[in-house]
């Protein structure tokens, strides 16, 4: 870990594949993404809209400031949110997991594409929604305990538990390859469709390869099946064009790395030990 907080600060434009994507999607359409470039919540759903293959264009914008379009479309501030122009009154729908359920919906109507198995196939799909549960609820927040800890016992401990957490999502995976024949999700080397639980835990699986690996040294478990599966889902098309280069998830990370009072709603959540927003 670097050995002073240098004061850098998050960026406002994304970089890389990540702003070839956003310049392809700068004409106005019936859905507008409104984005931060570093934030995970917010790639999730970025992915999901290029993987449904969902017509948006995309418009960046810093949370931080809290500028008057987005609250128009989220009361609170927050990124992500979706702003529906096809109505008379332009619509909004915002929180990254009511947003993912909406996608789902919609592409199920227009594009026929999705995150999930077949509704013939109901046991399948609940065990995909176990999987997409227990990253929000674990897998997440245990990324950012382990981010945000300053002491080298409470570093030590974060990295434990988040080893843990990506244990406990691996044995999710290999329960419903066990107990489902499912054509979605890329734990199983025969799938090349993304799952809901792809989508969601990708991003956080991505910068625990850059901003954990430079600000805690972390390096993920071994595991040929697990690390087959991160390169294959780091590695698709519908994954890759969301991200920018590394420089702007270190710069806009240090922060956490530096738990930086007022960091972010998530980051004062993981201080308070409450749940995250």
């Amino acid at each position: 870990m670097p050995s002073a907080d240098s004061g850098k600060t998050y960026h406002l434009q994304c970089t890389g594949e990540a702003l070839e994507t956003a310049k392809a999607h700068s004409k106005s359409q019936d859905i507008t993404l409104f984005g931060s470039c570093f934030c995970p919540f917010v790639q999730r759903v970025w992915v999901a809209l290029e993987y449904l293959d969902i017509d948006y264009d995309v418009n960046e914008v810093d949370p931080y400031k809290k500028p008057a379009d987005l609250l128009e479309v989220s009361p609170k501030g927050l990124v992500p949110a979706l702003k529906l122009n096809s109505y008379r009154s332009p619509r909004a729908v915002n929180e990254s997991i009511v947003i993912l359920d909406f996608l789902e919906d919609m592409a199920s109507i227009t594009t026929k594409r999705s995150l999930l198995p077949p509704v013939s196939k109901p046991y399948a799909r609940a065990l995909i929604r176990l999987q997409a549960d227990y990253i929000n609820r674990t897998f997440v927040p245990a990324f950012y305990r382990f981010i945000q800890a300053q002491e080298e016992e409470k570093q030590m401990q974060g990295a434990k538990d988040f080893v843990q957490a990506i244990g406990g999502l691996v044995q999710l995976f290999q329960r419903a390859e066990r107990e489902s024949e499912s054509s979605v999700g890329l734990w199983s080397e025969r799938n090349t469709s993304l799952s809901l639980a792809d989508v969601m835990v990708a991003p956080w699986l991505f910068r625990s390869t850059n901003v954990l690996a430079h600000y805690r040294g972390f390096v993920l478990p071994e595991g040929p099946q697990f690390h087959s599966y991160v390169r294959r889902l780091l590695d698709h098309p519908a994954f890759k064009c969301t991200c920018s280069t590394e420089q702007l998830y270190l710069d806009s990370y240090e922060r956490y790395a530096y738990n930086r009072p007022n960091t972010s709603q998530v980051a004062n959540a993981i201080n308070s030990g409450t749940a995250l927003p």
